[in-house]
């Protein structure tokens, strides 16, 4: 305390501090390892409470184990995510490959040079273990135009190379549906969910016959771009639109989810440089209504016109814009008795069987009241003009 002298001026401190002389410093031996000694020791008390204070903050926390492999980690749940994609879609083309077929028609047609065969390849999806298979219309569309001249062969698989006759239960053109049967029993039926739950960016996989059946049991897998897609005038079935590759002869084929459930028939690609990767599928639910209705109806067919009517112009919309009531026309099958009897999309059905249609619900009421093979006479609204014509009802499916 000596050097320091403290004045009181007037209720205030003044210090003064007088350093105390130098002191020479003494040589010591073994300086240089004192030192580093001291510092070894800093570091170790350093790295100590480091460790310590680590320790408190991640109380509660574990430090998870690193690997050489990709990991995504949530919820406490490592996923190997590329092990993880090739193990599905490899147990998904497991389960799904037995249940989709290929298809051949074969035609016999004229020409110049003689009598000559014309060939198509396609695919299929066992739908009952009984026999009956689901495909597009478009793939056996031979069959039925041409049905005295046109065979039709069923492969079940790709070891096999026995084919088995296959003949048209029904079909629907408008939704590019079809049912054949053949004689087997047995079969390992897909298995079909509930399309309605599907959502955009969900994984689906293809399982057909790009190219025919030289490339049968082909796999491939994408995303579901999108839902209820309309892309065709000729029909108003809402499709599922998704990127994984569906190419000629993919047609009839599976689209499954990961659990390898069946959720739509491989319909239609657009083909076009600027649309590439967009394919579409008929939503399982849609197939499943469509192809019961067939089968049940197999020995009992219903009558058939071939064309879509709009729900949009009722009566009262119909006179507001001073047209006649009836059934707007949105689409006609080619080839159809619609279509032969001179009916486009367009027209408007005023009249059918000698009854006049109020309302658009009411064709097909009439129409189900007539007979296959009956023929009817039909009025239509044209341009100003009415039109009678005669239609001859058609069936949904090939009765001999």
């Amino acid at each position: 305390m000596s050097d320091f002298n403290y004045q009181n001026n007037g209720g205030y401190y003044n210090y003064s501090y007088t350093p105390p002389p130098k002191k020479q410093k003494k040589k010591r031996k073994f300086g240089f390892f004192k030192v580093l000694l001291c510092c070894v020791l800093s570091a170790v008390i350093g790295a100590g409470s480091a460790f310590c204070v680590f320790t408190i903050l991640n109380k509660n926390k574990t430090v998870p184990q690193t690997t050489n492999e990709p990991v995504l980690e949530q919820n406490n749940v490592n996923i190997n995510v590329d092990e993880e994609a090739a193990s599905v879609v490899e147990a998904v083309a497991k389960k799904v490959t037995p249940s989709v077929i290929g298809i051949r028609t074969t035609t016999s047609v004229m020409s110049f040079f003689g009598d000559q065969e014309a060939s198509g390849e396609g695919s299929g999806v066992i739908y009952r273990k009984d026999g009956y298979i689901i495909t597009n219309y478009h793939v056996i569309a031979d069959g039925v135009t041409n049905r005295a001249d046109t065979k039709i062969e069923v492969f079940l698989d790709t070891a096999n190379s026995k084919s088995y006759p296959a003949t048209v239960v029904g079909y629907n053109i408008s939704a590019d549906l079809a049912v054949i049967k053949i004689n087997a029993k047995n079969l390992p039926a897909i298995e079909v969910t509930d399309s309605s739950k599907l959502k955009a960016g969900q994984y689906v996989i293809t399982v057909g016959n790009p190219g025919g059946l030289e490339f049968m049991d082909s796999v491939t897998y994408g995303v579901i771009s999108g839902l209820d897609r309309v892309v065709s005038s000729d029909s108003d079935v809402s499709l599922i639109q998704t990127d994984a590759a569906i190419n000629p002869g993919n047609s009839g084929g599976a689209l499954v989810n990961t659990k390898g459930q069946l959720v739509g028939i491989n319909s239609s690609k657009i083909v076009a440089e600027e649309f590439e990767g967009m394919g579409f599928a008929v939503p399982s639910n849609t197939v499943v209504e469509i192809c019961d209705k067939i089968i049940k109806n197999e020995n009992s067919p219903e009558p058939f016109l071939g064309v879509t009517v709009s729900e949009r112009y009722t009566s009262k919309v119909l006179a507001y814009y001073g047209f006649p009531s009836g059934a707007v026309v949105l689409s006609v099958t080619e080839g159809s008795p619609a279509y032969n009897a001179g009916i486009r999309r367009g027209d408007i059905i005023t009249k059918f069987a000698g009854k006049e249609i109020k309302e658009y619900s009411k064709l097909e009421e009439y129409l189900k009241k007539c007979k296959v093979g009956q023929k009817v006479d039909a009025t239509i609204y044209r341009n100003g003009n009415y039109y009678s014509t005669t239609v001859l009802i058609g069936s949904n499916n090939l009765v001999e």
